[in-house]
């Protein structure tokens, strides 16, 4: 049994269910990580997509400002910025800048892809695919300006010079496992909807990680999806909203997330389809009960240092509520191992 205390965190992607306005998206997401303060919970990180109705997470450094001010203690971060889509400076400086406002509170979690379609990524940045291939250039880049010494460059960043900025490398596949590797940087895997090299990146991550003057041993983090609820039948309730929004996503008919409806056979055959079980596959679904077992094999098999949750869940008192659950789990998964270690 593994020894180590795992933080968990949660990865807020401000999904807009059907009936919503923007503005109340950003209203609960702010509630969320009020709440997720109260509960426990390590970090609060907004992801970015484009050109999708269901995801307001659009603008993640504005988003992240938003979380910051109305918080107290719980780190905000990006899960993350896709770096092809921007200039690495006004990173730094967007950054630069949150750090100041929030001392000691921020994360930057970089990744490659373009958090949407191929079209939408042409509109984003038409040399996107050049940007792709400078990816660890620009990385450097950034931790360029937030060094000391970057102070007698010609090109600066002068507010984020000498300031710590802990960088994570997000991956979907087994190619930034190699770049987390190679520069000593925490690494993040996006089990949550692209399971299928979760074990291989991790492996290749371990094998060849070089220590840092970030870091001197790995680290891991997974982000799977959970929705918990009083009981399985409640859950498998609340899932039929996620089942129908993976369907979309799916056949290119993205919606808005809608409201949560009895299971019905058809249903269950979509979630049958091989297709929505791979992306489905570390979705723990169900009451605390039968989701605290599901967690506990996935940390054990994983050994990550860390676990992120996102969730798709239409009603926020209910989102809330699983968030709530969650840290329950976490805190009786703490208290059992201890037990059983003394």
């Amino acid at each position: 049994m593994a020894t180590k205390k795992i933080p968990f965190s949660i990865l807020e992607l401000a999904t807009i269910g059907a009936g919503f306005t923007t503005t109340e998206v950003f209203q609960n997401s702010l509630k969320l990580a009020q709440k997720a303060e109260e509960f426990g919970y390590k970090r609060f990180w907004l992801a970015e997509h484009h050109n999708m109705v269901s995801i307001a997470s659009t603008a993640t450094s504005v988003l992240m400002g938003h979380i910051a001010g109305g918080t107290k203690k719980i780190r905000v971060g990006s899960g993350g910025i896709m770096l092809p889509n921007h200039s690495s400076m006004l990173i730094a400086e967007q950054f630069a800048t949150l750090s100041a406002l929030y001392p000691n509170r921020i994360d930057m979690g970089l990744g490659r892809a373009p958090g949407t379609d191929q079209t939408t990524a042409q509109a984003i940045r038409p040399d996107r695919m050049q940007a792709v291939y400078r990816f660890p250039e620009e990385l450097k880049n950034i931790q360029q300006y937030f060094s000391t010494e970057n102070k007698h460059a010609k090109v600066r960043v002068p507010i984020a010079e000498g300031v710590h900025m802990p960088i994570y490398i997000l991956g979907s596949s087994t190619d930034s496992a190699h770049l987390a590797a190679k520069e000593g940087l925490p690494y993040v895997f996006a089990s949550h909807f692209a399971p299928t090299h979760l074990f291989e990146a991790f492996h290749i991550y371990h094998n060849n990680f070089k220590p840092s003057k970030y870091l001197d041993k790995p680290f891991t983090m997974a982000c799977v999806n959970v929705l918990a609820a009083d009981t399985d039948e409640e859950a498998e309730r609340m899932s039929t909203s996620s089942i129908r929004m993976i369907l979309g996503v799916l056949s290119g008919k993205i919606d808005y997330l809608q409201p949560p409806m009895e299971m019905t056979l058809q249903l269950q055959q979509i979630s049958m389809n091989p297709a929505v079980q791979r992306m489905m596959k570390y979705s723990f679904i169900g009451s605390k009960d039968t989701v605290k077992v599901q967690i506990a094999k996935f940390l054990e098999e994983t050994g990550v240092d860390e676990i992120m949750v996102a969730s798709h869940i239409y009603d926020p008192e209910a989102r809330i509520h699983s968030y709530r659950l969650f840290s329950e789990i976490m805190e009786e998964l703490e208290n059992e191992k201890w037990e059983v270690l003394n």
